[in-house]
Order: structure tokens, then C-alpha cells, then sequence
């Protein structure tokens, strides 16, 4: 049997525990994963990287994650990658406006161990 090429995961956060944290438990699991501290380097990574699924911090100097969001999703050749909000930024608003601007999911970090977040990507990556 064909061994299948691993799904690639891209985290966009400037909080370098949260960043290594999260790539720690996706290597674990045999994601191929690569970490941004900032928005502007974030998008650079992307473009290169292809990733199946961004996971994207709301607040970071720079550019903030909607910004963020609004330039990846204007790059066609990210139009595959799904990109799943991980923030502690949850006012209803906020969810909403993400969710406007094409996330395709929203996880309040203090909500979620780093075991339920890493079901939410497999579920978001299997629609």
C-alpha cells in the first residue's frame, strides 16, 4: 500500500510556547508542521509551504490574524488550505467576523486541550 504524503499544518501565533506546543503534539501525530511568530513571515510561509490547514492567532504585532486571514485567502494558490482561528480573542464579534472573512473554524485556546484541537483539524480537514 502507498504510504500517503503526510497533511501539512502551519501555525501562525506569536507566542512561541502556544507555537511549540502545537507543533510538538502535530509531529506527534505525523503532520508535517511549520511555525510563523508573526503574520507578515506567517503569509510568506504559506506561499511556499502550501499547507492543508493554518492555524491562526487573532493578535499579533504586525498585522493582526483577520488581516492575516483576508491576505491568504486572497491568494489563489491557497484556496485548498483550510484556516482555523486559535485564539483567546472570542468575543462573539470576533468569531463572527472570522468567520466572515472565510475561516473555516474559530478554537478559543483557554477552552481547548491541545488533544481536542488537533480532533477540530482532522475534522476540518476531512470536509
Amino acid at each position: 500500500m502507498e504510504k500517503s504524503t503526510p497533511k501539512k499544518i502551519l501555525i501562525i501565533d506569536d507566542d512561541p510556547f502556544i507555537a511549540d506546543m502545537y507543533v510538538i503534539k502535530f509531529k506527534g501525530e505525523g503532520f508535517e508542521v511549520e511555525a510563523a511568530n508573526d503574520g507578515k513571515v506567517g503569509i510568506e510561509q504559506a506561499a511556499k509551504m502550501k499547507p492543508d490547514v493554518i492555524l491562526l492567532d487573532v493578535v499579533m504585532p504586525t498585522m493582526d490574524g483577520f488581516d492575516v486571514l483576508q491576505k491568504l485567502r486572497a491568494d489563489k494558490s491557497l484556496g485548498h488550505t483550510k484556516i482555523i482561528f486559535l485564539t483567546n480573542f472570542g468575543q462573539r464579534e470576533d468569531i463572527e467576523r472570522g468567520m466572515q472573512l472565510g475561516a473555516n473554524g474559530y478554537i478559543i485556546k483557554a477552552h481547548f486541550t491541545p488533544s481536542e484541537v488537533s480532533t477540530k483539524v482532522k475534522e476540518v480537514l476531512a470536509q
